[in-house]
C-alpha cells in the first residue's frame, strides 16, 4: 500500500496505475496469454527506457510492439531493417532544394514518439549503429547540425535470433542502449486457440484504441523518476551488476548504464505495483529482462553449456539482499 504525500510532493501513483492498467488491457487483446511479456514493456516505457523483443519469426514481437504503440495517441513510425537500409534513412538526409538553393533536411525515420524497428539484426552494422546517438541522447546529428527528439521517445524493436539467416549480431555498444529485452515464446494452447477465434474475421489491432496521450505518458515518466530509492536499494543494485563483472564465467559484465536502468526500472515496477519506494525485490524481479542481454559468457562458459540465464540466477542467489522494506519511513 502506497504511503500518502502531499499533493505536488510525490508521484501520483494512483495516476500511474490507472493508466497503465487501461494501457495493458489493451494490449492484452492482442497478445493473448502474455502477461509478463505486457507488463515488461509497460515498464520501459513509463522509465523511459528501449525495448528489445527478441524471439524466432511468427510469435507476435512485432504485433505487442505496434499494440503498445496503437495504445498511446502520439507519433509513431516503423522501420523495416533490411540488408539495403542506409543510416540515412534512419537518421534523415539533407537534400539541396533548387528553388530555395539551400540544404532541407528530411528527417528519418527516428522522428517520432515511439519507433518500431522490426527485424532490427537483419541491417548491417553500420545502419544499426545509426540508432546509437538517438537512443542515448535523444537527439541526432546530421551534416554538423543537432536535431533534438520529441519526448517520449522509445524505440521498439525486435529481433530474430542470431542463428537465423540473414541476420546480424548487435553491436555490444546498443544492445547496452536498451533497458530491457524479453522473449514472447510459443503461446500455450488454450491462448493460441482463442486467437484462431479472435482473428477469423478482423485483427484486434484494428480495433485497438489509444486509452492515453505523449502528454500524459511524459507526465507519467516524470512521476516514476520521483519514486524513492533507498541507499540499500541502490547499494544492492551496485552489488548485482559488480557480481557481473567479476564472474568468471562471463568475459562482459553489466556496465554502469545497465545499473542505471536497473534502479529505473525499478522506479517504474514499483510504481505499477502501487508503491513510491523501490524494493530490493523489485530489483530481483527486473534483473534477468534488463541485465542478461549484455552480458556475454566466456568460450569456456559456452563450451561447457551454461546459459547466460544460469550464470545470472547464480549470481542472483549469491548477492546478500539488504534488510528493511526500502521505505523512506524506516529508520526514522
Amino acid at each position: 500500500m502506497a504511503r500518502e504525500t502531499a499533493p505536488g510532493t510525490g508521484p501520483d501513483i494512483g495516476t500511474v496505475q490507472a493508466v497503465v492498467e487501461r494501457i495493458r488491457t489493451g494490449i492484452e487483446t492482442v497478445i493473448q496469454g502474455k502477461p509478463e511479456v505486457g507488463r515488461t514493456a509497460l515498464v520501459v516505457l513509463l522509465a523511459g527506457g528501449h525495448l528489445l523483443i527478441e524471439d524466432v519469426p511468427g510469435v507476435g514481437k512485432t504485433m505487442l510492439s505496434k499494440a503498445l504503440a496503437r495504445s498511446i495517441d502520439c507519433s509513431v513510425r516503423r522501420i523495416q531493417f533490411t540488408p539495403d537500409l542506409l543510416p540515412s534513412d534512419v537518421t534523415g538526409v539533407s537534400v539541396f532544394n533548387p528553388d530555395t538553393r539551400d540544404f532541407e533536411f528530411r528527417p528519418g525515420g527516428v522522428f517520432a514518439n515511439i519507433v518500431v524497428g522490426d527485424e532490427i539484426n537483419r541491417a548491417s552494422p553500420k545502419t544499426q549503429s545509426a540508432m546509437l546517438e538517438c537512443m542515448e541522447e535523444r537527439q541526432v546529428t546530421v551534416d554538423g547540425t543537432t536535431y533534438h527528439l520529441e519526448a517520449p521517445f522509445m524505440v521498439i524493436a525486435t529481433q530474430n535470433p542470431i542463428e537465423m539467416e540473414g541476420t546480424y549480431a548487435l553491436p555490444e555498444a546498443q544492445r547496452d542502449r536498451f533497458m530491457a529485452r524479453v522473449s514472447m515464446g510459443y503461446p500455450i494452447e488454450a491462448a493460441e486457440i482463442a486467437m484462431l477465434s479472435a482473428r477469423a474475421t478482423v485483427s484486434p489491432l484494428e480495433e485497438l484504441r489509444a486509452v492515453t496521450d505523449a502528454a500524459e505518458v511524459r507526465s507519467l515518466i516524470a512521476a516514476v523518476g520521483h519514486v524513492h530509492v533507498s541507499e540499500a536499494v541502490q547499494r544492492y543494485a551496485v552489488a548485482l551488476t559488480t557480481a557481473t563483472r567479476r564472474s568468471q564465467e562471463l568475459r562482459l559484465g553489466a556496465s554502469p548504464r545497465a545499473t542505471l536502468h536497473l534502479v529505473g526500472a525499478g522506479r517504474a515496477h514499483a510504481a505499477m505495483r502501487g508503491r513510491d519506494y523501490v524494493l530490493p525485490d523489485d530489483l530481483r524481479e527486473l534483473a534477468p529482462a534488463v541485465l542478461s542481454h549484455r552480458l556475454l559468457p566466456t568460450v569456456e562458459t559456452a563450451m561447457a553449456g551454461r546459459s547466460v540465464g544460469e550464470i545470472l540466477g547464480a549470481i542472483l542467489s549469491a548477492v546478500p539482499v539488504p534488510d528493511g522494506s526500502g521505505s523512506p519511513a524506516v529508520g526514522r
